[in-house]
């Protein structure tokens, strides 16, 4: 399926994004770019695949994801606030932001 500029820019509006004329034709051209690449990945035959819910889970996966949760010291209080540009009563000071 090929995509077109008027594609693009009726996803654009509809995003209420504004492209120029050369954006625009980028877009089209990544956007085509995307969608042969979804096409070759069709063409792969996965019938005897697994279905997973991660992409990079190792044979011995559950060892790490299902480790018994242990208490370790943190950082001391002085380093961790070492390099923060401003601190107050062993806190970090942020600008307020309501």
């Amino acid at each position: 399926m090929p995509v077109t500029l008027d594609d693009v820019l009726k996803i654009a509006d509809l995003a209420h994004l504004h492209f120029d004329e050369a954006e625009a034709e980028a877009f089209t051209r990544q956007f085509q770019h995307i969608l042969d690449y979804i096409e070759k990945l069709r063409e792969v035959d996965t019938a005897g695949i697994e279905a997973t819910s991660h992409v990079s889970l190792t044979k011995d996966f559950e060892q790490y994801i299902f480790r018994e949760d242990e208490i370790k010291p943190s950082l001391p209080l002085e380093e961790s606030l070492a390099n923060a540009p401003d601190s107050a009563n062993g806190h970090f000071s942020v600008p307020r932001v309501i």
